[in-house]
């Protein structure tokens, strides 16, 4: 007598490598937890000569650049937010790299604009980030952060002139629009739409780091600028 063979059962799917966007996301959020203090620089002739892509993220006093930068690293003093927003006058580099190796930079600017400061410092240190975007050779995108409740500034409005000629060039540019999470859906889409026409073909995100609003598409688009060749590998 022959024992009837089982009905094998039914194969469950397996979640654990999850949906290719996710992985691409685990990816991308995992390079960017290995972000690493490199150096400061006061004045650009201090700033190492390097030939891995920078990346760097300028904005006023009190736009949510360092919450922004350490809510992408997922580390919570990366990017020292000072308690006098306007007072920390240098350039800080963190490295990017898996394993101790450095493909990437990125470049926290100080913020600026913060009325507090003394003028001469204001136009001095507006001279060192002009500089700065123009004629570091291996910069290759530059975000800007902005509080969609105020908009884009005077000073927001000087650095876009400053970098249009090498956005035009090819240089990589995205406005971040911080605490999103503020803002009604309406208001929301009312501050994309307009932040989209005063960029200059570059790219604007909503950004929330209490929402964890756009974490993963900032972090998806830092890793294409700093390792273009992925971009043409099939998906």
């Amino acid at each position: 007598m022959t024992t009837p063979s089982k009905t094998p059962a039914p194969s469950r799917p397996d979640h654990r490598q999850g949906t290719p966007a996710k992985t691409e996301a685990v990816q991308e959020l995992g390079w960017l937890h290995t972000a690493r203090f490199l150096t400061t620089a006061p004045q650009l002739q201090f700033l190492p000569a390097l030939d891995v892509p920078e990346i760097a993220f300028v904005g006023r006093s009190n736009a949510g650049k360092s919450t922004c930068i350490n809510t992408l690293t997922q580390q919570k003093q990366l990017a020292f937010a000072s308690k006098k927003p306007g007072r920390t006058q240098h350039i800080n580099l963190f490295a990017l790299g898996k394993q101790g190796l450095t493909d990437a930079v990125l470049a926290d600017l100080p913020g600026y604009g913060y009325a507090a400061v003394p003028k001469q410092d204001k136009i001095r240190w507006q001279q060192v980030m002009a500089n700065y975007l123009v004629t570091r050779e291996n910069l290759k995108g530059i975000v800007l952060l902005c509080d969609p409740r105020h908009g884009l500034t005077e000073l927001d409005e000087v650095l876009l002139e400053v970098i249009r000629p090498r956005v035009e060039e090819g240089l990589k540019f995205l406005v971040i629009l911080t605490k999103a999470d503020k803002l009604t859906r309406s208001e929301a889409a009312k501050a994309l739409s307009i932040m989209k026409l005063n960029a200059g073909g570059g790219e604007v995100r909503l950004f929330s780091a209490t929402k964890r609003t756009g974490i993963e598409d900032v972090a998806r688009l830092l890793w294409q600028w700093a390792h273009p060749e992925s971009e043409a590998l099939p998906a």
